[in-house]
């Protein structure tokens, strides 16, 4: 059977170098990008950049994990080092500072982002655009959005918005954990509804619908970060992203973090048995016995399941997720733990709180609500957000 055609997308890294470069001309630039910043023939940003004469790039800014991806683990900062391929110098915003300088932006006119978003609330490149913006606004710079597709659609919302004294540097804004905008489209929505008060600007794609998946379209996948090495990895990530909040391992160290969750005193059978009981949409639960090597039960046997995927249109990555834990919570009362603080930057509050966005959710499995208690508990978010992103939607 021959494989439908992919539809065409222009990205817009491509349509500001090849339609609206005039944008960029006279301008003092700074590249904020990482490894997946990169066109159809798959040459980065900052290559492209430096090449092009009509470009004055003058600093470099990397995210988490770095700009040419080298940070392999979680929450390890990043240094302020030159790079090997322009030698043009890069400032970390994983580091001692998440957010741009006045130092670090003198004798730059403006910023150009040009990051892969994964569509979940818990990722910590929609808030170093965010904190980019933010100083493009304080110290008066010109602020470009090169908009990428959400790989895991832009249709559907799911999850609890976040609360009120919840923020953090996984969560800086009242979103869903499934959001359902691209980058650009998150700008444009943390720029007036939470006023950054920055001159932005948005170079949006060319083909791209909300319906489309990433691997529905011809656009390059790159691994935006070292975990999150296919498309099927961003469509479990808002479901076993909550793992991270647990002392259960979230399948770091294995060949499919993510796909894969388990402990070493899981029984994966009994587990796969009780999550197969819930019939919970467009997903299967195999059993699975994995030896993690690095993070959590690093060189220890886990059992666990791997979460495999029938129909991802049916699928609702957050219940799932919390109904994976609940499932641990309930059949293993006396070894399942919560993890400990610090979680990214944060080191006073619960990391799982820090996740949800809430202690409610975290209180509603300690109490034994049941899986729709739980979902019913975010449907009027998901209402509200769907009213809320209305007005900046692009395509």
């Amino acid at each position: 059977m021959a494989r439908p055609q992919r539809k065409a997308v222009k990205l817009g890294l491509e349509k500001i170098l090849d339609e609206q470069i005039n944008l960029l001309k006279g301008l003092r630039i700074g590249l904020i990008c990482n490894p997946a910043s990169v066109n159809h023939q798959f040459q980065h940003a900052a290559d492209l950049f430096y090449a092009n004469p009509n470009i004055n790039l003058i600093t470099l800014f990397g995210p988490q994990h770095g700009i040419r991806g080298d940070v392999q683990d979680n929450m390890i900062e990043t240094s302020h080092i030159t790079d090997s391929q322009t030698e043009i110098p890069i400032y970390s915003l994983y580091s001692e500072t998440r957010q741009p300088t006045e130092e670090m932006l003198l004798g730059l006119d403006a910023l150009v982002f040009d990051l892969q978003d994964v569509g979940c609330r818990v990722y910590t490149f929609i808030y170093t655009m965010a904190n980019c913006m933010r100083a493009c606004g304080k110290y008066g710079k010109k602020m470009f959005v090169l908009d990428r597709p959400n790989p895991i659609n832009g249709l559907d919302i799911e999850g609890n918005l976040l609360e009120l004294g919840h923020e953090s540097f996984v969560g800086m804004y009242p979103i869903p954990m499934r959001h359902g905008l691209t980058v650009g489209e998150l700008a444009k929505l943390f720029n007036t509804d939470f006023e950054l008060h920055c001159d932005l600007e948005i170079i949006a794609m060319d083909g791209w619908n909300r319906e489309d998946y990433y691997d529905e379209t011809d656009a390059p996948w790159v691994m935006p970060s070292p975990n999150m090495p296919t498309i099927d990895t961003a469509v479990v990530f808002p479901a076993t992203v909550y793992f991270e909040g647990t002392q259960i391992s979230e399948g770091r160290g294995t060949t499919r973090p993510f796909e894969i969750v388990g402990a070493s005193y899981i029984n994966a059978q009994e587990y796969a048995d009780a999550l197969t009981l819930l019939e919970l949409s467009g997903v299967i639960f195999q059993p699975i016995s994995v030896l993690p090597t690095f993070q959590k039960f690093a060189g220890e046997n886990c059992g666990g399941v791997f979460l495999h995927i029938t129909d991802r249109k049916a699928f609702e990555p957050v219940i799932t997720g919390l109904a994976m834990i609940k499932t641990v919570f309930n059949l293993y009362p006396n070894y399942f733990k919560w993890k400990n603080p610090p979680y990214e930057y944060v080191y006073d509050r619960n990391p799982f709180d820090v996740i949800a966005g809430s202690t409610k959710i975290r209180e509603f499995i300690e109490q034994g609500k049941t899986i729709n208690e739980i979902k019913m508990f975010w449907q009027k978010d998901v209402k509200e957000f769907y009213r809320t992103r209305k007005e900046y939607l692009l395509y």
